[in-house]
């Protein structure tokens, strides 16, 4: 997705004044005056097609992303931090990460984009039915979103390993906990970088308060960063109130 659309200034001035008039104590002859401005935000967002397997809430080293169950969907919570993780760590590209842009001149310009994320690897080892447990609910395959799970009436699950990728929907959203997975997740992939302006650092230790895995800090009038321990999110660039901390998307995943 990469759409642009615009509207004319006089348009959000009205919507501004229509707006302003469910406010109390506003005069009625009020007429809003609106500034050229740039405005750039993102947004991390979970698509209908989700298959139920919280690989995306697993993954997420804040705790923002709510559990997904069989008559629910997993779902970005408040406390996002937009690192990204969920996103690379989803099987079927159901987490979107998208850019928005705001620029308000002459008239009004909106640019929405997705943004394109890698996906970290992800392969089945090995996956097995307890024969015992299945009730046949078929629930497993449902939700597969390879079409690997067969469920034949008052029968077991069968689970075809040739087209299984490990995504552990199935195991996620069985009610009998029938199916045991083996797999292998890798790594994070980097990215972004964060770029440090020591010079530009006052010292204010926003970024260390604000950290939510305390990766970054400020030792002998110096930031320093764990770089093991941050996940490239985007709270101390955007809290910095001096713009010392930039965080950059690599020039080969922009």
């Amino acid at each position: 997705m990469d759409i642009t659309f615009k509207k004319e200034i006089k348009d959000l001035e009205g919507e501004v004044k229509v707006k302003s008039m469910e406010i109390e104590h506003i005069d009625e002859n009020f007429q809003p005056e609106i500034e050229k401005c740039a405005i750039k935000q993102k947004f991390i967002t979970i698509s209908p097609e989700c298959i139920r397997c919280n690989l995306c809430a697993e993954e997420c080293p804040v705790n923002a992303v709510s559990d997904a169950k069989s008559d629910k969907q997993a779902r970005i919570l408040d406390g996002c931090v937009k690192c990204e993780i969920c996103a690379q760590t989803c099987p079927i590209n159901a987490v979107k990460v998208i850019e928005t842009t705001s620029d308000v001149d002459d008239d009004v310009k909106f640019h929405i984009k997705d943004v394109k994320v890698p996906h970290r690897i992800l392969r089945m080892k090995n996956i097995r039915v307890d024969k015992e447990k299945c009730r046949s609910s078929a629930n497993c395959a449902k939700f597969c979103p390879t079409g690997a799970i067969t469920v034949k009436k008052g029968e077991a699950a069968e689970i075809d390993k040739d087209i299984c990728i490990g995504c552990g929907a199935c195991v996620n959203v069985c009610p009998e906990g029938a199916i045991i997975l083996e797999r292998d997740l890798g790594p994070v992939i980097k990215t972004k970088e964060l770029l440090i302006d020591q010079e530009a650092c006052v010292q204010c230790q926003v970024c260390e308060e604000n950290c939510p895995l305390e990766a970054i800090k400020l030792e002998d009038d110096k930031v320093v960063l764990f770089e093991d321990k941050c996940i490239l999110c985007d709270v101390c660039s955007t809290r910095c109130p001096v713009g010392a901390l930039k965080l950059e998307r690599l020039p080969h995943e922009s």
